[in-house]
């Protein structure tokens, strides 16, 4: 049984997404402080976080930062915020996707249990090893590594995915609602913006220089594509 970590000081909310996950097939554990998510997420074992972003003495975003350094389980962002300006910040910090309060909780569950399935289905090893080479760029698909040069780049899921899929279809313009259907498969919860940010964060650890990326390029007003001139 999927087990989710709910990190939430307002205790009648936690219960409730407790109890609509438990009714849903799903275990659940609950803390009520960053310093105490941030233990239990790290000892425990866990699908998916659900992560309040407005708990007492710490910063949600830190604390996203944080467990993103550590972690490559979904994590599902919950607040009152609703300004664009806080959902990029969130993916920015490595969130997978965001619902504002107050939620309708069969959109929640649906959501919680579309990116345990993603995530357990992206994370499943090829059925054969499989290099892709590409200039000094190495994608393994079987071990989810890639170099540069030589050089080992840590990805997380949703970026190797992203990464992966435009390398296994280069030259070819994708319009980021596709990637984000490709990849998150929530093209009717989601937001397409977290795109941008993947393919930023991407760039950062692949590109020589970001700002003139040599492998995906930007095609302004249509969307993104991986360059292979071999």
């Amino acid at each position: 049984m999927p087990n989710v970590l709910i990190i939430e000081d307002e205790l009648s909310i936690a219960k409730l997404e407790q109890d609509y996950l438990k009714f849903n097939g799903i275990d659940s554990d609950i803390a009520e402080t960053g310093d105490e998510g941030l233990r239990m997420a790290l000892k425990g074992s866990y699908d998916l976080i659900l992560l309040d972003l407005m708990l007492p003495g710490v910063d949600g975003f830190e604390l996203c930062s944080q467990l993103r350094e550590k972690l490559e389980i979904p994590i599902l962002m919950v607040t009152a915020r609703k300004a664009d300006i806080d959902k990029m910040r969130g993916f920015d910090r490595g969130a997978d996707d965001y619902i504002v309060k107050p939620f309708n909780t069969n959109e929640l569950v649906a959501r919680v249990k579309a990116h345990i399935s993603r995530y357990k289905r992206l994370t499943k090893l090829e059925a054969k090893p499989d290099v892709i080479l590409i200039k000094g760029l190495e994608i393994h698909l079987n071990s989810r590594q890639v170099f540069v040069e030589g050089i080992e780049k840590k990805l997380a899921v949703k970026e190797f995915e992203l990464l992966k899929f435009l390398a296994m279809n280069p030259n070819i313009v994708f319009r980021k609602e596709h990637l984000f259907d490709q990849i998150w498969g929530l093209e009717s919860m989601g937001d397409t913006s977290t795109v941008t940010v993947h393919i930023r964060k991407i760039r950062e650890k692949i590109e020589e220089n970001p700002a003139k990326p040599e492998y995906i390029e930007t095609v302004w007003g249509v969307g993104y594509r991986f360059k292979n001139s071999m």
